[in-house]
């Protein structure tokens, strides 16, 4: 039900953005070229590898809503600030698809990008690479057991592409690889290393000044 409601409030989000989006520009001459700053929300799948560590077949994946701001040192060179609104969930399984418990992450990342092309170019793909730190909460597992994740920092890999609507507005679609290995910790002592190396695919609506 929670996967519904982000999906519902990322499809309601995106209706309301979308007659300003297909707005046509009122200004002939307008142009995204020399934009500095640009904000773009929208909601990410995130899914975790599987067999992440002995016992632990699967963690599923899940939708968040997601936001990113960047700002453009030049048309082709962005720094980008990206994260979960709200956080991910998580059902950890273990052999025969046995439900072992929950648990939750919240990431947040810092990436430089490339993006190619001229400004206004219907699409431009761009590439970035990074450092993320994600925040795991709310463990919850079978046996009653002090069983803790701990958050896991590390390079994160970025590639996608804009659309752009006109010389404001744009949909983004893009697809995410973090490198995360939390420790797992039970009763406050390291037992493994939990190896996620989740990707993330998203979707979203932009808006550039």
């Amino acid at each position: 039900m929670r996967s519904i409601r982000i999906l519902s409030l990322a499809l309601l989000t995106s209706a309301a953005f979308a007659p300003a989006a297909f707005a046509q520009d009122s200004s002939a001459t307008d142009t995204a070229s020399g934009k500095h700053f640009a904000v773009v929300g929208g909601v990410s799948l995130l899914q975790p590898k599987n067999d992440p560590i002995d016992g632990i077949k699967k963690v599923d994946g899940g939708p968040a809503p997601t936001v990113s701001f960047s700002y453009y040192v030049n048309d082709n060179w962005a720094v980008e600030l990206w994260g979960a609104a709200d956080k991910f969930d998580h059902r950890v399984k273990g052999p025969g698809n046995a439900r072992l418990g929950s648990v939750e992450q919240q990431p947040v990342a810092l990436s430089g990008q490339y993006h190619f092309g001229q400004a206004d170019n219907v699409f431009r793909p761009f590439v970035g690479v990074g450092y993320f730190q994600s925040a795991f909460s709310n463990e919850d597992f079978a046996g009653g057991d002090d069983i803790r994740l701990k958050d896991a920092k590390g390079a994160i890999g970025t590639v996608g592409v804009d659309m752009n609507i006109n010389s404001t507005w744009f949909a983004r679609a893009d697809a995410r690889y973090m490198h995360s290995r939390p420790d797992l910790k039970v009763a406050g002592q390291k037992v493994g290393e939990a190896k996620l190396d989740p990707w993330t695919v998203g979707f979203g609506i932009g808006a550039r000044f």
